[in-house]
């Protein structure tokens, strides 16, 4: 009885192996190869995975040529070592840029919320969209709400166009898709509109995510003079007028330029300087 117990509930893993499918092995296999590879402190030979894997030489080549072909792995030299691919050093790169961004950029945030009052945002471009990674509520009860964790269009947020300007988004799919009746949705409108952000470094969306909502924001640079993240105030339109807007918009510029100095941006031709 004892023994009939035990078959019921230890697991038979004779009978899992061979429920393992040959795409799962080779999944499996795969990933072994990668966290060696990543694990290494310095680009490893083939016959070195071979060896501590046990994985057969053959099977071991195809699976890192599959795994160089996403960009996962790449060969170092002509010795054909391998070593992280470009794929994994951007996503290790982008991780450490945004913990970066989001530290350093704390001071601009509270500059920003003390004198504006409204809500205060830093974001990211995103896959599918723009990401908002850090935020200073709103002192008044009407506010704009959580934005952290939230993904928006780029064409209809003043974040989001900052980023369309300066070439860290893609361009929206066609038809260009209506979020409110204010949103621009006119491709060549669209164009003149990023432009004019180009020429003039803050962006704008009054009524284009939704209506009552207006937002204006500013790029920040790396250390290399690309915009690698935005800031942003958002408020009500009934706060947010032209004329407020006006009167936020070179705290907002200086304080982005702070931001990009402190990532170790230095423009030489003071055009991004403040």
């Amino acid at each position: 009885m004892e023994q009939e117990f035990q078959a019921l509930v230890e697991p038979d893993v004779e009978a899992d192996a061979k429920a393992i499918s040959p795409g799962t092995a080779a999944v499996d296999r795969g990933a072994d190869l990668l966290v060696r590879v990543l694990e290494s402190e310095r680009p490893v030979a083939l016959t070195e995975l071979v060896e501590a894997s046990g994985i057969p030489k053959s099977t071991a080549s195809r699976l890192l040529s599959a795994l160089e072909r996403r960009g996962l792995v790449e060969q170092d030299g002509e010795r054909g070592r391998l070593r992280p691919g470009p794929a994994i050093l951007r996503v290790a790169e982008r991780s450490m840029l945004e913990r970066n961004v989001v530290e350093l950029a704390h001071p601009s945030l509270d500059v920003l919320a003390e004198a504006s009052g409204e809500t205060i945002n830093l974001a990211v471009p995103g896959r599918l969209g723009v990401e908002h990674v850090a935020q200073v509520d709103s002192r008044h009860f009407l506010g704009t709400g959580q934005w952290l964790g939230r993904t928006v269009d780029y064409h209809c947020t003043a974040v989001g166009k900052v980023f369309m300007a300066f070439g860290r988004a893609p361009a929206p799919a066609s038809p260009i898709a209506s979020h409110a009746p204010a949103t621009i949705t006119d491709p060549e409108r669209l164009r003149v509109e990023l432009a004019r952000i180009r020429r003039t470094e803050i962006a704008t969306a009054i009524d284009e995510l939704e209506p009552g909502l207006a937002a204006l924001a500013a790029p920040v640079r790396g250390a290399g003079g690309d915009v690698v993240a935005a800031l942003s105030i958002t408020g009500p339109t009934l706060r947010l007028t032209a004329a407020r807007i006006q009167e936020l918009e070179p705290v907002l510029m200086s304080e982005a330029a702070v931001l990009s100095r402190r990532l170790g941006h230095r423009d030489t031709e003071g055009v991004h300087a403040a």
